[in-house]
């Protein structure tokens, strides 16, 4: 149904249409056409506007509307526009089922699986992913299986890391998460099975990559390896640049808590090469500020402070604040890790200056111990610099969760490099407002909403001018009874005259947009003389369908899974993850070079003799 525009067009060749529906349907076509092309070289802003001019239109071959359903809603998911793109997979779906096309059906159920998960839905996205398996199972399609298999692990996938803490560690994560990436390894390990059978190499690397992301999360960092291993040979196989640097870096992250440094300096250069190769400068810089971080865990200071530089004059030309604040951070700790304290003050003051102009508080708090620290160790006065200690005092802790580390150190020899590394964002308490106050807001806000809604019509009018207006004013949209009622009874302005007719037409439009076929754009309309026989009896189905007053056990069993995730949508959504720029990976291994830094001072103390 995807691709099958072309094919449409030519049947419709021989179709006993009168001249000017021929040429109508023709329109649509090519329209459509031009819109598959556009999106297959990726303007899908120029596919969507011709699929929706097809649209506008119309046809009345279901198929061919079915297509561009489908193929209008993965361009809006291309997008990044998934409420349209959620919309015309419905109709994609209300359609394929309407004609009784179960593979169409199943295509669509994994199309509104996928636009769900990208917009949070997991647990509706779950019952579409298994409508898809379903009906691929029952009808022996391998292909389409493994793609409701993969959409399966993404799911999961997903929704383990939506739930996941910032500041958790891979392999460190509550039960609800592990059980959700738990899951998605099991559907990935299936498709692979199918895939492999299949001989499918693309798909094969694509599940690799997938499953080596989600044993890394799980902590399972061996597998990761061998995962990513097999993804990094598929993409050099198909000569996928762009795949090839993923794994390198995925690669890189494993080895970093394999503890295994070196290799995963080694592949992060190999993610650099490509990176620069590929002429992305954003995930050069990426690669650059993980080396950074690789040699500060070798302690190699100087080629950190190297690779920390390249990182900063990346982020300073693409304009990203939060990149660049976060290189002034990791170039501070460097440079104090080697006594250069004049340097690592400057960039201490750089890093609060940036993070009180991006709004991030946590950052902020730990410049400004920084900048404290280094002030004592220079033998500045406290009154010297504006970013003292002191202002912590103006700062509100309750209002991140936690309280931050306000531990002293006093000299060198107990300055512990990376207790400067910024926590994660703390979240803000959603208790701002009081119970009391929250209901009394409440209750205002909906007594407005109510007076709103009335309508105060005026009195007094005579009768004769009230049916004057109101017989004049009639039209195809008549209003419903009772405000045909109100009319007569009492006499209106002209100002409220055009308000009732105005809300008489829009409720009568809400009536026709709740009826099925009208649901439907694109969908024209036959005359009796033009039907043809198997398409009528199509669109009567869709007509009689909204009549149908006992829907079948497997619309139910569907309406309770989608329900049962309403209670939690609409729970209040826990706060967004910290803003990234986007030179900085995802993987700053800040816990991990806490831990390090630590054992090192651990290693340094001198064990007291017992004594006897």
């Amino acid at each position: 149904m995807l691709s099958g525009l072309a094919s449409l067009r030519s049947r419709h060749t021989f179709h006993d249409l009168s001249a000017v529906l021929f040429r109508m349907e023709a329109s649509c076509l090519e329209l459509a056409l031009e819109g598959e092309r556009l999106c297959k070289v990726g303007d899908y802003s120029g596919g969507v506007s011709f699929f929706e001019a097809a649209i506008q239109v119309g046809t009345e071959d279901l198929q061919v509307l079915s297509a561009i359903y489908s193929q209008l809603g993965n361009a809006y998911f291309h997008l990044h526009d998934y409420t349209k793109a959620l919309e015309f997979h419905h109709h994609d779906l209300t359609l394929t089922r309407t004609m009784g096309d179960l593979l169409g059906e199943a295509k669509a159920s994994g199309n509104l699986g996928n636009t769900l998960k990208a917009l949070g839905r997991f647990d509706e996205a779950v019952v579409f992913c298994q409508r898809h398996l379903d009906i691929s199972r029952d009808a022996g399609d391998k292909v389409g299986q493994a793609r409701a298999l993969y959409n399966f692990g993404n799911v999961y996938h997903a929704k383990g890391k939506s739930t996941s803490r910032n500041d958790s560690e891979p392999g460190c994560f509550p039960e609800e998460v592990t059980t959700a990436l738990k899951k998605a390894a099991e559907y990935y390990e299936a498709n692979l099975c199918i895939v492999k059978e299949l001989g499918d190499r693309a798909a094969l690397g694509r599940t690799c990559g997938n499953l080596g992301n989600t044993q890394y999360l799980l902590g399972n960092f061996r597998s990761a390896v061998a995962s990513h291993q097999q993804r990094l040979l598929i993409a050099k196989e198909f000569g996928d640049r762009a795949a090839e640097r993923r794994a390198y870096c995925n690669l890189g992250n494993a080895y970093i808590f394999l503890g295994e440094f070196e290799k995963a300096a080694e592949h992060y250069k190999r993610a650099l090469q490509l990176a620069r190769q590929l002429k992305d400068r954003a995930v050069e810089a990426q690669a650059c500020y993980s080396l950074g971080n690789t040699y500060t865990l070798l302690q190699d200071y100087e080629r950190a402070i190297d690779y920390h530089l390249k990182h900063l004059i990346i982020a300073q030309d693409l304009n990203d604040r939060i990149g660049e604040g976060r290189a002034c951070w990791s170039l501070g700790n460097a440079h104090t890790a080697l006594g250069n304290h004049d340097q690592a003050m400057h960039f201490a003051e750089r890093h609060l200056e940036i993070s009180k102009e991006t709004g991030d508080r946590s950052g902020e708090l730990t410049a400004r111990l920084n900048v404290s620290d280094l002030q004592m160790v220079l033998g500045l006065s406290y009154s010297t610099n504006n970013s003292v200690l002191s202002e912590n005092k103006e700062i509100d802790y309750n209002l991140h969760g936690a309280r931050p580390r306000m531990s002293r150190r006093h000299s060198m020899e107990n300055l512990e490099l990376m207790k400067l590394t910024p926590d994660k964002l703390n979240r803000v308490s959603a208790d701002m407002l009081g119970d009391e106050g929250f209901f009394d807001l409440l209750s205002r806000f909906q007594g407005n909403r109510m007076d709103d809604q009335r309508c105060s019509l005026q009195e007094g009018r005579a009768r004769k001018a009230t049916a004057t207006s109101s017989s004049s004013s009639s039209t195809s949209s008549s209003p419903p009874t009772n405000l045909k009622k109100s009319f007569s009874e009492s006499a209106v302005s002209p100002g409220q005259e055009a308000f009732l007719g105005a809300l008489a037409s829009a409720q009568g439009r809400r009536l026709e947009d709740q009826r099925g076929v009208g649901t439907l754009p694109g969908l024209r309309s036959l005359q009796p003389s033009q039907s043809c026989g198997s398409r009528q009896a199509v669109l009567n189905q869709l007509m009689a369908s909204d009549d149908a007053s006992e829907p079948d056990d497997q619309f139910f069993d569907m309406l309770v899974k989608c329900q049962s995730s309403r209670l939690n949508d609409q729970r209040c959504a826990p706060p967004s993850a910290p803003v990234r720029g986007p030179t900085v990976p995802d993987e700053d291994f800040f816990s991990l070079i806490l831990r390090s830094q630590a054992k090192r001072m651990d290693e340094q103390r001198v064990t007291l003799p017992s004594v006897h």
